[in-house]
């Protein structure tokens, strides 16, 4: 709990959400993708999403186009603003981590997240397809 705290509180002064993150990280690792599948991928409703992505596409960090393939869905991509949001949320990320995990040493800490990996991946559907997803809360 103390560390969902953290996190929560680190990304609003950040301006953001964990949602944000989530859906900038998977445009930065998987590419364009539907709004449906960004959906299936950080497992935000598609309801939900559509507020997330307007947030987003409000701070031109993404951009939604029709897709050449269908026309009647859009594909959503990440902008080169949302790059540099999700490389200043990474380390704001990175900091809280080592808030948190401060009295671990470098060994403990990767055998935790060797642990929770495999606790993860245990509970899982099996669609954990991105960091963010991979990552406990």
């Amino acid at each position: 709990m103390h560390s969902d705290r953290r996190v929560n509180d680190e990304l609003a002064r950040a301006g953001a959400r964990k949602w944000h993150y989530a859906v900038l990280a998977t445009l930065d690792e998987f590419g364009p993708a539907s709004q449906a599948r960004l959906s299936d991928r950080t497992r935000i409703y598609r309801s939900d999403l559509v507020a997330v992505l307007n947030e987003l596409a409000e701070r031109e960090q993404v951009e939604r186009a029709p897709d050449p393939a269908d026309k009647r869905r859009n594909l959503v991509r990440i902008t080169g603003a949302g790059r540099r949001a999700l490389r200043k949320l990474d380390r704001v990320l990175a900091a809280v981590e080592d808030e948190v995990l401060a009295p671990l040493t470098a060994t403990q800490r990767a055998q935790l997240t060797d642990l929770l990996t495999i606790l993860v991946d245990h509970h899982s559907d099996g669609t954990a397809t991105t960091p963010a997803e991979r990552m406990p809360p």
